[in-house]
């Protein structure tokens, strides 16, 4: 009986290593997605609605090495142009959206929700401002999310309609956030050419240059003078929308619903 009671005991304990084993493999999954930076983490919060968290300081040493001269891009506008607004300049209200190229719950919304997002713009029912960070560069490593943002400001340059294609084109092309890809200006470039007309000789030497990494570093230094803890955060005249529920962007529908809460 005793050898008995040895197998099973060494059994059972056997299983309960291997339980813990898998739970721990499972918990450090969760965790390389959840928890990004060791210094910083951007952490997952579905209750608030909030994919990435900006921890810390919103800017970065690599920010800071953009110490080249400050060149605005045609069509910025806000304070030192650093919001980019596209709609209607008189619409009656007013919708914030706060984004990072690399914040995938960022390209979850787009993806799902940006034709209904672009078109109560384009109908007239309100303007976008765009307020872009570059802080999952701190967070994740790499500069993709700074090289994007100046790519960004060079088709913004070309125009608001470059811009607003361009920045679709990102979200529509974004790789894993772990991925620094878009700190390749190569594939960046490539990317531009999905946007007709935008390679202009003067955008691809903008982009090649790095001509608004400056402005990028100004533009999140922007960010993080704001309240917004966490991207992709959406404002109508101020008041926030709820547009992540579980992890989850709202719908075309919903997102049209909670526009018209705001604006009866």
């Amino acid at each position: 009986m005793s050898n008995i009671r040895r197998t099973d005991q060494k059994t059972n304990a056997t299983e309960r290593m291997r339980a813990a084993r898998a739970q721990a493999e499972r918990s450090d999954r969760v965790r390389r997605r959840v928890v990004v930076g060791a210094a910083s983490a951007a952490v997952l919060a579905l209750a608030a609605g909030v994919a990435f968290a900006v921890g810390g300081s919103s800017g970065s040493s690599s920010d800071a090495a953009a110490n080249g001269p400050l060149v605005v891009p045609a069509n910025a506008g806000g304070t030192d142009g650093t919001v980019i607004t596209y709609g209607k300049a008189d619409a009656p209200h007013t919708l914030e959206v706060y984004e990072d190229f690399r914040c995938p719950f960022c390209e979850q919304l787009e993806t799902t929700t940006g034709k209904a997002i672009q078109q109560l713009a384009d109908n007239g029912t309100y303007k976008i401002e765009y307020h872009l960070a570059t802080f999952l560069d701190k967070n994740l490593g790499g500069k993709g999310s700074r090289t994007a943002l100046a790519a960004a400001g060079a088709a913004l340059n070309e125009g608001v309609d470059k811009f607003k294609a361009f920045h679709d084109v990102l979200y529509a092309n974004q790789p894993d956030e772990r991925s620094d890809a878009f700190g390749d200006v190569n594939h960046i470039l490539d990317l531009a050419g999905q946007v007709p007309g935008l390679k202009t000789d003067g955008f691809v030497k903008a982009v090649q240059e790095g001509s608004y990494a400056p402005w990028a570093a100004k533009v999140n230094e922007e960010f993080g003078k704001s309240d917004v803890t966490g991207t992709p955060t959406v404002k109508l005249d101020g008041k926030k929308l709820d547009v992540l529920t579980d992890g989850k962007a709202a719908s075309p529908e919903q997102f049209t619903a909670l526009v018209k809460q705001v604006t009866g």
